[in-house]
């Protein structure tokens, strides 16, 4: 009986060692299979010579060693105790089985997902300066070694290498070590361990933030001082304060301008008045001849409509003839305006150079416009009398398309400034030419009207 219960005990006794085997078993089957390069989050349980055991839920415990865990610093490392959180990065399994972790690895590994995000979102990040070779700077960004080629330095660091060697450009670089650099990233690839980033970059986007912030301030129609930095056929641009503007060259005088470097030269200080400020297209467009006074709107003050006043005539043109009556005023005496008969060419009528007696028929100050008439004045008051029955007989000739005259600003309208003209200066042209075309045509039309029409018919319209 005894010795049947003896059996009994020990049947149940290897019963429960085999149960408790096999729930050992199933318990270590469910620990996680750690792979390389995975990040690990665990518990301190050990700090001593070797490094700090860590145990991480598997089927053993992880030690980093003091070699993987330099980035967190020797007096943080002998503060952590039992029981701190730490993240590491498994790296192999030792012939024990014991899992080899590394702090400075998951640093790593979680700069790299945040500079990729700070890229992605557009942002700059600080950098200290660790090293150089001859290509640029070795710089740490939040963990991850990254690079800044000698081309993506800022143009203060640039200057001081641009007339030097290899030897002086080492000696520059050497002594920004240790530096703190405000960086733009350009390029982060964690598979090839590459991360490439700019100084310019950073203080390029500085620049065009300040430039907006300037520009939301300048108020359109004010008058404000800057300084010419450059000069160019189509105008010049002028330093604001931390932003340009441009001055087309239809915007430097009242008068007509040849070359900008005329009226303005680099480095000179000036007052300009503020035509237009398009923030979305980041342009300043500029004008000194408004920052003055206009001679045309004082001088125009003296005459009147009707008024009857001495010109000479300074251009001739198939559509009629330019004619100045002040210093800074020149008017148009259109063709159907020089005669009661009908002229082909203003020559037959007037010379260039000689003055005549005129009338004043309108005055357009917001336009800068004036029209004259000879016909309209008595003959008996003209200085030079006009023999009409000495006009030329000829056949009339054909009037193209391709004649083209320069029209005075005073006498037509404007042709278009600033962001309109800044790059093509030939759309000015353009503007110009087919002004004269419409004139022409008009011209043209009026002629063959009045050639039509009765004298007498003509005389009562007046």
């Amino acid at each position: 009986m005894v010795q049947n219960l003896s059996g009994n005990g020990d049947a149940n006794s290897s019963q429960i060692d085999d149960e408790m085997t096999k729930l050992f078993e199933e318990e270590i089957a469910k620990m996680p299979s750690l792979r390389r390069g995975e990040a690990i989050e665990g518990k301190v349980l050990l700090i001593d010579e070797e490094g700090v055991l860590v145990n991480i839920g598997a089927k053993s415990e992880g030690m980093i060693p003091h070699r993987e865990i330099r980035t967190l610093g020797d007096d943080n490392v002998e503060a952590l105790k039992a029981g701190d959180t730490i993240i590491t990065v498994m790296i192999r399994q030792d012939e024990n089985g014991q899992y080899v972790l590394s702090y400075d690895r998951a640093q790593a590994e979680r700069g790299w997902r945040e500079l990729e995000k700070e890229m992605e979102a557009g942002n700059s990040v600080t950098a200290k300066v660790t090293g150089f070779n001859r290509g640029g700077l070795l710089v740490d960004a939040l963990g991850v070694g990254g690079f800044v080629p000698l081309s993506q330095l800022s143009q203060e660091h640039r200057s001081k290498m641009q007339q030097g060697g290899e030897e002086e450009i080492a000696a520059v670089l050497e002594t920004m070590i240790g530096e703190d650099l405000t960086l733009k990233i350009i390029e982060v690839n964690r598979r090839r361990q590459r991360a490439i980033l700019s100084e310019r970059g950073n203080n390029q986007e500085e620049r065009d933030e300040k430039r907006l912030e300037i520009m939301s301030e300048l108020v359109e129609g004010s008058i404000m001082k800057g300084k010419i930095t450059g000069v160019r056929e189509f105008g010049a641009f002028v330093d604001l304060g931390g932003v340009d503007g441009l001055i087309h060259i239809s915007e430097l005088s009242w008068q007509p301008v040849v070359t900008p470097t005329d009226i303005v030269q680099p480095g000179q200080e000036l007052e300009v008045y503020i035509l237009k400020v398009d923030l979305e297209a980041q342009r300043i467009s500029l004008s000194l001849r408004r920052s003055q006074p206009d001679p045309w709107q004082i001088e125009i003050a003296e005459f009147a409509e009707g008024q009857i006043v001495e010109a000479v005539i300074t251009r001739l043109t198939p559509f009629g003839a330019f004619a100045k009556i002040g210093p800074n005023i020149e008017g148009l005496i259109h063709v159907s305006e020089l005669s009661e008969n009908h002229v082909r060419h203003p020559k037959e009528i007037v010379k260039e150079d000689e003055k005549y007696t005129v009338k004043i028929l309108r005055i357009e100050p917001e336009r800068r416009r004036l029209g004259l008439s000879i016909r309209q004045v008595d003959p008996a008051e003209q200085i030079n009398q006009i023999d009409e029955s000495k006009l030329i007989q000829e056949p009339e000739p054909a009037v193209t398309q391709q004649e083209s005259v320069d029209l005075p600003d005073n006498t037509v309208d404007e042709i278009p400034t600033g962001d309109q003209a800044v790059s093509e200066s030939a759309e000015g042209a353009q503007g110009v030419e087919s002004l004269v075309e419409e004139e022409t045509s008009s011209t043209v039309n009026e002629q063959d009207d009045k050639s039509n029409e009765d004298p007498s018919e003509g005389e009562d319209s007046k």
